[in-house]
């Protein structure tokens, strides 16, 4: 199993806002949605190699979602945040993940997002320490392993959907 795709949502008419968040500061490329879906309104964005595909859809009584979020893993996230602060969006670092540097941010709709990179090197599941693969909290069991790492990403964004495979 893997993650498809990750939707937040938009007020009417919060398309724009999403876009300059998503494609412009982030570099996700927007998708053309199905006729039948686009009567709705909405946007879709995806990475390049597909990896990582966010759906922004449009609520009634839409609310800024502040807590559930979506994580995107990043190989440079000194440039992803300078990017999206220069594009006028909060960075507001956070030290509480072991590991990681990450920060969190807003969307242009208000909704909560989190920007992470491995302290070690490259974003992925299953980095490497010395040649092996490092096992996580939820690796150490028998049977369990990581896929390796997706494809870079625009902006140097990676997908964060690895999961926990048995062999």
């Amino acid at each position: 199993m893997k993650l498809h795709h990750v939707q937040v949502s938009c007020p009417a008419g919060g398309e724009g806002a999403a876009r300059r968040f998503y494609r412009d500061a982030l570099g996700l490329p927007e998708v053309e949605k199905p006729p039948v879906l686009a009567a709705r309104g909405g946007v879709w964005f995806r990475s390049a190699d597909g990896n990582v595909e966010i759906h922004v859809g449009v609520e009634p009584d839409f609310r800024p979602a502040r807590k559930a979020h979506p994580a995107l893993c990043v190989d440079d996230i000194d440039a992803v945040a300078d990017k999206v602060a220069r594009a006028g969006f909060p960075v507001e670092w956070d030290d509480l993940l072991p590991g990681y540097r990450r920060f969190y941010t807003a969307d242009g709709n208000g909704n909560r997002v989190e920007v992470l990179a491995p302290e070690r090197s490259r974003c992925a599941h299953g980095e490497q320490r010395n040649g092996t693969p490092e096992a996580g909290p939820a690796d150490r069991r028998e049977g369990v392993h990581r896929e390796p790492a997706a494809a870079s990403l625009p902006g140097a964004l990676r997908p964060a959907t690895g999961r926990p495979q048995p062999r």
